[in-house]
């Protein structure tokens, strides 16, 4: 979806369009929505309520900072961040395994969307494989390296809960000759997991095929069995790894979803130290390194503690939700290829509701007039260069976020029952 503004207006500039639940939010914006407001209930959005949650420590709301943050920070991070980065991951993917990770292995970035920036900044001339549907922002990080990199998409089917599985991955390495390969686990929008073998099986591939795995992990807390119950514990590739040295898997997360700090941008990156610091040098001419200020706060959150606290909060709490959304939406009457294990999206179908909902455009728009706000599935269908042509497998999909309160995402999916009944 492309802006309004002329070729006059932008002189030199592209027309850069919004990105899902960017343009969702703009066009809420033009009936009168905005941040907060009592009124509205924002089923696309992409965070998670940030406020105090029941069984969660307190939200930090303070921090001393020292003389050395008022200047410029290593592009790496300050090594007390790294270190306590490393240790986390030691602590909950790697105990008892020869390999530990160290703050060598670790660089803070400012936000996922700037880690994913710098590793693809860092990566070299070569074919890189991505998922699709996934995150809507991989679109436009690969257009903007299409003159160096060569991205390939590799579908994850309804039949496969939307997951690429370890053997479709090693076809695919093998007859697209990739050299790496970027996908979310758990997944945006279709909140699909890979985990325990099939999460196995993928970094063994990547380990055979020498293929960069790039595992965006920032929904890795957000984890559900299948009946709808809080999950024991994180997900993460790092629980596979062998060799955190030779094994080709950076992982991408941070504090944004699973610690609920957003507005912080804070983020890591971690895997082979020689990889790390290429994604930390490219930082040079993209970003000058991390907030200093923020790290500092970064510390308190990954207090092991206060850390663990909040994870188990977060998946009681959103665990709930998840079964409120799922009855609520199966109701209306949307199918569902898979029930989500991960994150706080429903990836559910439009295509058996009643004309002229089973349009998730129409659905868009009929939904924001009663001020509920959704995401369309094609935003999801991630087209590097815009080269694909044809209809989108993902037209008839429908992503729904829990990520607000209880009594919001309630008072929404109402809204939502009342639309289709009146037609």
């Amino acid at each position: 979806m492309t802006t309004t503004n002329s070729d006059d207006e932008r002189g030199a500039f592209r027309d850069v369009p919004y990105m899902g639940v960017i343009w969702v939010v703009a066009e809420a914006m033009k009936l009168g929505f905005r941040n907060g407001h009592p009124d509205w209930c924002n089923l696309g959005q992409g965070q998670p309520e940030c406020g105090p949650m029941a069984g969660a420590p307190p939200r930090i709301e303070s921090i001393d900072i020292d003389p050395s943050d008022h200047a410029y920070g290593p592009l790496e991070g300050i090594p007390e961040l790294r270190e306590r980065v490393a240790s986390h991951y030691n602590r909950l993917f790697r105990k008892g395994k020869r390999s530990q990770y160290g703050p060598q292995n670790v660089a803070i970035v400012q936000g996922g969307r700037l880690g994913l920036t710098r590793a693809m900044a860092a990566l070299s001339s070569c074919v890189v494989g991505y998922q699709v549907p996934d995150y809507t922002a991989y679109e436009d990080m690969l257009t903007t390296h299409l003159a160096r990199l060569s991205a390939v998409p590799v579908r994850a089917r309804p039949e496969d809960g939307f997951t690429v599985p370890p053997a479709r991955f090693e076809r695919a390495a093998k007859d697209l000759g990739l050299s790496a390969f970027l996908l979310s686990n758990p997944t945006n929008p279709t909140g699909a997991l890979l985990q325990d073998d099939a999460l196995d099986g993928l970094v063994r591939v990547a380990r055979k095929r020498r293929v960069t795995l790039l595992l965006d992990e920032f929904y890795s807390h957000f984890i559900y069995t299948a009946d709808g119950k809080p999950g024991a514990g994180a997900v993460s590739g790092a629980q596979v790894v062998d060799d955190v040295e030779r094994d080709p898997v950076v992982l991408i997360d941070g504090l944004t979803k699973s610690f609920r700090y957003p507005g912080w941008r804070v983020g890591w990156a971690v895997g082979p130290s020689a990889m790390v610091q290429s994604m930390a040098r490219t930082a040079s001419a993209i970003d000058g390194g991390p907030s200093r200020i923020a790290q500092r706060a970064a510390l308190l959150a990954l207090e092991p503690k206060r850390a663990d606290q909040e994870t188990k909060a977060l998946r009681k709490v959103f665990a709930a939700k998840r079964n409120v959304m799922l009855d609520a939406l199966k109701r209306l009457g949307i199918r569902f290829a898979h029930e989500p294990l991960g994150t706080f999206y429903c990836w559910g179908s439009l295509a058996q509701l009643p004309a002229p909902f089973d349009d998730p455009d129409v659905f868009f728009r009929r939904a924001l007039e009663r001020k509920v706000m959704t995401v369309p599935g094609r935003f999801f269908d991630v087209d590097p260069g815009g080269y694909r042509r044809g209809p989108s497998p993902d037209a008839s999909w429908m992503r729904f976020s829990f990520g607000p309160p209880m009594d919001n995402v309630k008072l929404g999916l109402g809204r939502l029952e009342q639309m289709l009944k009146d037609g």
